[in-house]
């Protein structure tokens, strides 16, 4: 017994410290492959594995592990340290920072709020249409907002909404059980369900005599029609000895005492709807170039690796992408609606207002409830409304491809990109004064009335719409440092050449078709990023599929756009990314109810994407020819 205890002890002294010990073994393990060859590429790809299982593993912050390149790349005298260093800060990193600028401005202020409950109250109560609600707000938001930071935002509007109708369906379950139904009071037979028992009149003595008990099962039913034999005598013997027929009462739904919700359906719509917000998140960040930190990689990967390319920007990408968002949007609406809540759309999407239940009125009136809350609209609403709209307006109208954009009012081309728009609003964000120039009449008389409540705000009349702080606490450096170090892997695979090594390996699949070589890679993506981190799948992958596209004379784009889209549809399970963890701390769904989902939500995602990729998505990015400028990393890599 004490060799087993021991034993045990040893079992999960080692398990406790699974993360250390793999990140010592793994480098150790691997050593002997530079050391055996010492040739660029081998040293390469030790660097190249050892962060990738230390991405995937997460024995290390990914953060971290994003600096291992920083170090061990000038150790094996593959880039300089400069180099390395100059990876890590990127024309993607300013974009960032731009947008997190309006990002906090909008969260600062409660725009994102007001836009979310105005959306929820156009689409109505319903089920069917409560859950497209806020998957078209949440949509919306996440086309700007990071997907962490909208379903965060999200959640909690939902969750007020769904303990709502938890509460209202509660309260009806109780309204039925105390009511009684009334007859008239000359009949023989009268059935109280509040007291669970029969009584009869006795006309003679104008006494009621009880016949016998009724057992309440779990759905609340009493006994079927007639007993049979074994029927209830009257205690006084003054009634004959006959069976009793009790007409049926009529059917309720099933009211679960086991449970925190009033029925079965209730509990579907819960799941339903948080479910919903996760996977609508994950479809707004796909729409911009901006909308999730791998689209970012993508596009910054790709510039680097083919700088004549020129085609994509903020403009071309949400072209090709909306369509995909919007069919993927309705079918996953669908699918979720037909998995939870059934397949009869007329009465979960009905706008009519006689078809409302009670308590679907009673959420209406609490999302209203909130919006109230808000007020009016302010004045720093309003101006971030502007900047939202002006930085939009400013990306589209760049370069926009079918007509010339504001770039060309410049002499000097390609110095101005996205990024120069988002860092030169979000810099205008620091600056102007959160409070009007010009106070109105109103405003002033309420001043002068509420001048002890508003001591702090006199003493800086001009604050600005955001300040420092509101920025740091959004800004994802831990991101930002991941996306250079992709930045890094992807420089080092190009200058040692293992880009080339790996692309020869791959010629036995230049048999493939593009459609089938983009496929086994939307589908090997998707699988792995179930279990690893989104950023380190895609940084893992984009110089291997690549590699493959150049082999194979592909159009690079042909594989590496729709790997980005499908390396987001980890969705089946919570660690698939920082949204399914929010949601399913709520508690509404289980890890079952994830997988069954997400399992459809991957393959509409999958369909969806090649689709676009094999239809519009070839005119626009020109991918039935090979271009010229994927030759370009070959020549240089040679040199």
């Amino acid at each position: 017994m004490r060799l087993e205890g021991a034993r045990m002890d040893l079992i999960k002294k080692i398990w406790t410290a699974r993360k250390l010990i793999l990140v010592v073994m793994i480098p150790l393990s691997l050593l002997p492959l530079p050391l055996i060859h010492p040739c660029s590429e081998s040293s390469c790809a030790y660097v190249l594995i050892v962060t990738a299982v230390y991405w995937v593993s997460e024995a290390v912050p990914l953060g971290a592990a994003a600096l291992v390149p920083a170090f061990l790349y000038p150790l094996f005298g593959v880039l300089k340290s400069s180099e390395v260093a100059s990876e890590y800060f990127k024309d993607t990193t300013l974009l960032l920072m731009g947008v997190i600028c309006l990002a906090a401005s909008i969260e600062k202020w409660n725009l994102h709020k007001r836009i979310a409950l105005r959306m929820v109250m156009i689409a109505g109560a319903k089920p069917g249409m409560l859950v497209l609600g806020f998957m078209c707000c949440t949509t919306f938001l996440s086309m700007w907002l990071s997907n962490t930071s909208t379903t965060a935002m999200v959640m909690p509007i939902a969750e007020a909404v769904l303990q709502q109708l938890v509460c209202t369906g509660i309260a009806d379950s109780l309204e039925d059980s105390l009511t009684v139904d009334t007859q008239d009071e000359e009949s023989e037979e009268n059935q109280d369900s509040s007291k669970n028992h029969l009584e009869l009149l006795d006309r003679k003595h104008n006494v009621k005599h009880k016949v016998c008990m009724l057992s309440e099962e779990m759905n609340g039913l009493t006994l079927t029609p007639g007993f049979g034999p074994e029927f209830c005598k009257e205690s006084n013997g003054y009634l004959p000895e006959a069976p009793i027929s009790i007409p049926a009462p009529p059917k309720k739904p099933k009211i679960r005492r086991d449970s925190l919700y009033p029925t079965k359906r209730d509990h579907m719509i819960c799941k339903c709807l948080s479910l919903s917000i996760t996977y609508a998140a994950t479809i707004g960040g796909l729409i911009t170039i901006t909308g999730t930190s791998t689209n970012l990689i993508f596009a910054e990967q790709f510039n680097n690796r083919y700088p004549e390319a020129k085609v994509i920007n903020f403009g071309t990408w949400f072209i090709f992408s909306l369509p995909i968002a919007l069919i993927m949007l309705m079918l996953t609406w669908i699918w979720l609606h037909c998995l939870f809540l059934g397949c009869n759309f007329r009465d979960t999407c009905s706008l009519s207002k006689k078809r409302k239940t009670r308590r679907e009125i009673l959420s209406e009136k609490r999302i209203h409830e909130e919006y109230q809350k808000l007020g009016p609209i302010s004045y720093p609403e309003v101006v971030t409304g502007i900047f939202f709209i002006l930085m939009t307006v400013l990306w589209f109208t760049r370069e926009p491809g079918f007509v010339p954009g504001w770039t060309m009012l410049f002499e000097k081309k390609g110095y101005r990109t996205d990024a120069t728009v988002s860092v030169l609003l979000g810099f205008l964000l620091f600056l102007i004064p959160a409070r009007k120039p010009w106070p109105s009449a109103f405003s002033s008389e309420s001043k002068g009335d509420d001048d002890d409540d508003d001591d702090d705000e006199e003493e800086d009349p001009l604050a600005p719409m955001i300040t420092w702080k509101d920025f740091q606490r959004l800004m994802p450096w831990e991101i930002v440092i991941l996306v250079g170090g992709g930045y890094a892997l992807a420089a080092g695979c190009k200058v040692s050449g293992l880009s080339m090594w790996i692309g020869r390996q791959l010629e036995p699949m230049s048999g493939l078709p593009p459609w089938a070589v983009t496929l086994l890679a939307c589908l090997l993506v998707s699988a792995v990023t179930e279990f690893a981190s989104n950023p380190a799948t895609l940084t893992v992958f984009l110089p291997i599929l690549s590699a493959l596209s150049e082999t194979l004379h592909i159009n690079p784009l042909h594989t590496l756009i729709p790997a980005t889209m499908c390396v987001s549809f980890g969705v089946m399970l919570p660690v698939g990314n920082p949204p399914n963890a929010i949601v399913f701390s709520y508690g509404h769904v289980q890890i079952s109810d994830m997988v069954k989902a997400g399992f459809g939500v991957n393959l509409i995602g999958v369909f969806v994407v090649m689709l676009a990729i094999m239809t519009w998505g070839e005119p626009l990015f020109h991918l039935s020819e090979f271009p010229t400028w994927a030759l370009m990393p070959n020549v240089t890599g040679s040199l």
